[in-house]
């Protein structure tokens, strides 16, 4: 009997003590829920009583040189629907099918989802928002955000670039500088009950975006137009499959214009800019010709500089001492390289000239023979040094890189064709850039864009800056290629650039492309004034021309008719 009753005591403690532990364990772990898991537990709560709709952070502007408005935005609205708060679904179907201009079919299958929020439609106008909004359907929501809109259309329409459905750059200066432009998303958080029930007593929460820095850019909305009015006569004219137009000041590397026609329309970017043949292009069809589209030829594409290169043999050739302005040659129409005959565009020969008329004729014997002066190895080290192995630094996406033979490979043969600019491939920027560095005074220029960063109020955030390398010439070679190239235009084959009363330099060019027996051409001419200080550089380059096709013949005059403008403009 004693035994039970200690038996009995025994097990009573046991089980008060299990009692004791389990309360312990229990106070414990709402200790450790309430203080140290609380904000973990408290932010769960939250989400299950509210259902987030992103708010677009209205994007940072993009300014050309005087402050016009190039990118800016519009208000739109994006139409969604909450599954389980509408109550006449057949209502909502039809409402939204037709203000929307929908299917129907499209419309019942996002409305008959299952979901706590599902996306109807994006960047609806304006207006057609407010009309959904009148409707004041339970379950519809409507939520205005923003679109980016460009006002001058396809003005400088691959330079800009454009955006995506959800507002991020895509190519262009949109992309480029996105981290600036893009802003800070907001949301709109309403509190619902445990069914989703939206929380009339309660209402919404919002966290407001933040808006975009402003992008101020060197692009000048006048001469941009001066250029492109200026490209599209000549292709017109030329029935060129494409021209493109580069103006920058060769001082500091800021970009004044860039045109390449055919533009594209920037607020339709996934319309073709050109007709196309057959209606049923595939996806994968339609996706190329739009990349194709899309692309900046200025700087995205190679291409044989032809005689325009001249410009940088002479350079290398007058800093070298490897040959002086009265040095004198002969040109009898070609020249034997090893086993090759390398003609000369007059096949009848220039006869005796010095070397300024050879850079004059633009006569390929002359810079064959100053190429070989050089010899490979200072070719190459003054092509390294003028920074032609590297990309120019462009403030855009997508550059391509210079494509030349390796030293090792290069014979005399490879060494003639390069020194008057053939077979090897630059982008129109590498040349511009790189001549704007020669006529300089020798400094290598950054080319771009952005000049600055400002808040909407117009304050600064950030000046950009660039890089610049001294001293890849002297100021004296520079002073003397200025002369020489300023006597092309005024006495020489670059005479149809010419302007009456300002001293204009340039070269031209006639280059062909591959394969040669297709017969098609590129004619180009580049020039910058005045000759004895440059202000401004400018490169024209028209690609596969109908009918005369000389770079002296075509291309000259279009650099001339947007000198004779812009000159005035800049105060030259």
């Amino acid at each position: 009997m004693k035994k039970n009753k200690t038996f009995h005591k025994k097990k009573v403690l046991v089980v008060f003590f299990c009692c004791v532990a389990m309360l312990f364990g229990l106070l414990g772990r709402l200790i450790w829920l309430m203080a140290v898991q609380s904000d973990y537990y408290s932010k769960k709560a939250q989400q299950l009583h509210e259902r987030e709709r992103d708010i677009k952070a209205a994007r940072g502007r993009i300014l050309d040189a005087n402050g016009v408005v190039l990118a800016a935005n519009k208000t739109v609205c994006t139409i969604s629907v909450i599954h389980n708060q509408i109550k006449e679904p057949e209502e909502v179907i039809a409402m939204l099918s037709r203000e929307l201009e929908l299917p129907e079919e499209k419309v019942r299958k996002r409305v008959e989802k299952v979901s706590s929020i599902e996306r109807i439609q994006a960047n609806v106008e304006k207006e057609v928002g407010d009309r959904v909004r009148e409707h004041g359907m339970e379950g519809v929501k409507v939520d205005e955000d923003f679109k980016r809109y460009y006002p001058l259309d396809s003005l400088a329409s691959k330079v800009l670039g454009f955006t995506g459905g959800d507002n991020q750059g895509i190519i262009g200066l949109e992309v480029k500088y996105e981290e600036y432009l893009k802003g800070i998303p907001g949301q709109i958080l309403p509190s619902t009950d445990a069914r989703g029930i939206e929380l009339d007593e309660v209402g919404e929460n919002r966290i407001d975006p933040v808006s975009g820095y402003d992008l101020q850019t060197s692009l000048d909305v006048n001469i941009q137009m001066y250029a492109q009015q200026a490209a599209l006569k000549v292709m017109e004219e030329k029935q060129a499959d494409g021209v493109s137009i580069l103006l920058m000041n060769p001082q500091n590397g800021e970009i004044m214009a860039m045109v390449n026609v055919p533009e594209f329309n920037l607020n339709e970017p996934f319309t073709l800019n050109r007709p196309v043949s057959g209606n049923d292009l595939s996806q994968e069809e339609k996706q190329n010709l739009l990349n194709q589209m899309w692309r900046n030829p200025c700087l995205n594409d190679t291409y044989e500089p032809g005689s325009t290169f001249k410009i940088i043999t002479a350079a290398a050739g007058l800093e070298e001492g490897a040959v002086k302005l009265t040095d004198t040659f002969s040109c009898p129409g070609f020249r034997v390289v090893e086993d090759r005959r390398i003609h000369c565009h007059k096949r009848t020969g220039h006869g005796a000239e010095t070397f300024v008329e050879g850079a004059q004729n633009s006569c390929n014997p002359v810079f064959i023979d100053v190429g070989q002066r050089l010899g490979v190895d200072n070719f190459y080290k003054y092509f390294k040094q003028f920074g032609l192995l590297e990309k120019t630094g462009i403030d855009l996406p997508g550059e391509a890189g210079t494509i030349m033979h390796n030293p090792k490979n290069m014979g005399l043969v490879e060494l003639a064709t390069v020194s008057f600019g053939q077979s090897f491939q630059i982008t129109p920027i590498q040349l511009a850039t790189t001549v704007s560095s020669l006529i300089n005074g020798g400094s290598r220029v950054t080319p771009h864009f952005g000049v600055s960063v400002r808040s909407e109020d117009g304050s600064y955030v950030k000046r950009l800056k660039y890089e610049a390398k001294e001293g890849i010439i002297s100021p004296d070679t520079s002073q003397t290629l200025r002369s020489v190239l300023e006597s092309v235009v005024s006495q020489g084959s670059g005479k149809n650039a010419y302007i009456e009363g300002y001293t204009i330099g340039g070269k031209t060019a006639t280059s062909q492309t591959l394969p040669r027996s297709a017969h098609r051409y590129i004619s180009s001419f580049i020039g910058f004034a005045p000759a004895e200080n440059p202000k401004v550089l400018g490169l024209c380059i028209i690609n596969n021309p109908q009918g005369i096709y000389y770079g002296g013949t075509i291309a000259a005059p279009v650099i001339r008719s947007i000198f004779e403008n812009v000159l005035p403009y800049l105060g030259c």
